[in-house]
């Protein structure tokens, strides 16, 4: 099992398992210092120990980076995939187990294949409103005479899209391209792809490239709006794309030259195989650990401007935060976006001035963040 284990934790490392369902799942609570563990519940056919390890530390730094109470945690679940109703009992049955911890050492939230309906399942297991964002709008806390009734800011409102979207604006500002017309390649079209699409296009952006599971499709003048909506509404995956489009393979996504490229699918996408073909001027992270550092500093010595993960997709988890105090969707944009574009620019002016690696100027301050409230807890 290689799961670093260093001056910031992991505090807690649980394995839970249901032999009657066959249910197996992770939970790793890395850090406690400026709070709860925060951070989504995955589920997935191969979701391992170190996987939501490295993820729990991804949440501990990303907390501290802009400024939120919480501490850093991550879950994961070995899903190889069945029915609605089987997918309730493997949630409800880590819910359970995990409940000792929730809300005061961990709050749940989504991730990959969990969203509103499996946090909505996750509260119903603990009988605890607070143990999980993310839920649905009407879900709300029991009447309380003495506070304001709260409710749930489903991820499904888009508050990572919209801040992957808003790092992509500070970030394409500070490398002096208007974001007016400025090309940009998706890869992942689910909730953060989708919503990062519509958030950019509002812009003025022009999504020129987008992929998932399903394949590739390229519009050199951008795709429709109109039949983009409507893939979006019905959850269409981008092959039932029609228009003004071309199909590529899976490999000439990499090629295609753009101003900005959004790894928005899953855990090191980008890789030996295919960075070296990458012709994009700024990379902004939407999914977590979408590559390794290793990659990613081959890429920044070609000149990339990279805002890493725990800057870029850090929208959700401010989102969470909002959740947690009861304040409706307008607001918890504001902060969004005032979070977002702070602590872009924060790392990317270093970066520009001293000519390090974003990711490490943003790891250094974190951490930095975290051993000083440490040492004062």
């Amino acid at each position: 099992m290689d799961i670093k284990i260093d001056e910031l934790g992991p505090q807690y490392l649980l394995e839970v398992n249901d032999p009657k369902i066959k249910m197996k799942g992770f939970l790793v609570i890395d850090n406690l210092a400026f709070g709860p563990g925060k951070g989504g519940i995955r589920m997935t056919p191969n979701v391992t120990l170190e996987e939501v390890s490295r993820l729990a530390r991804a949440m501990t730094l990303k907390n501290a980076l802009v400024g939120l109470p919480f501490g850093g945690a991550k879950a994961g679940i070995v899903w190889p995939g069945g029915s609605d109703d089987l997918k309730k009992q493997f949630v409800q049955s880590f819910a359970k187990a995990i409940k000792p911890l929730a809300p005061q050492k961990y709050i749940a939230g989504p991730d990959v294949n969990t969203g509103e309906k499996e946090m909505s399942w996750f509260v119903e297991a603990t009988g605890i409103w607070k143990s999980a964002t993310g839920k649905p709008a009407n879900l709300c806390s029991p009447k309380n005479k003495s506070q304001e009734k709260k409710c749930g800011l489903p991820h499904e409102l888009g508050s990572t899209g919209f801040g992957v979207a808003q790092a992509a604006k500070t970030a394409l500002e500070m490398a002096s391209i208007n974001i007016k017309n400025a090309t940009v390649a998706i890869h992942g079209f689910g909730n953060v792809g989708s919503f990062t699409y519509q958030f950019l296009t509002e812009m003025g952006a022009k999504v020129v490239l987008i992929a998932d599971k399903s394949g590739v499709i390229f519009s050199e003048n951008g795709f429709a709006n109109k039949i983009m909506e409507k893939m979006i509404q019905e959850k269409k995956e981008v092959c039932h794309c029609s228009g003004d489009i071309k199909k590529l393979s899976d490999n000439d996504f990499w090629k295609i030259p753009v101003d900005v490229l959004i790894p928005a699918s899953v855990t090191d996408v980008i890789n030996q195989s295919n960075q070296g073909q990458i012709k994009a001027k700024v990379i902004v992270e939407a999914a977590n650990i979408p590559m390794k550092e290793d990659i990613e500093h081959l890429l920044f010595q070609r000149g990339i401007l990279i805002v890493p993960d725990i800057v870029a997709n850090a929208g959700g988890v401010i989102s969470s935060y909002a959740e947690y105090r009861g304040y409706q969707p307008k607001r918890m944009f504001d902060i969004v976006e005032k979070k977002i574009k702070q602590i872009v620019e924060t790392v990317l002016k270093e970066s520009l001035k001293s000519g390090e690696n974003p990711r490490h100027i943003a790891l250094r301050l974190a951490k930095k963040r975290v051993l000083e409230k440490m040492r004062n807890n």
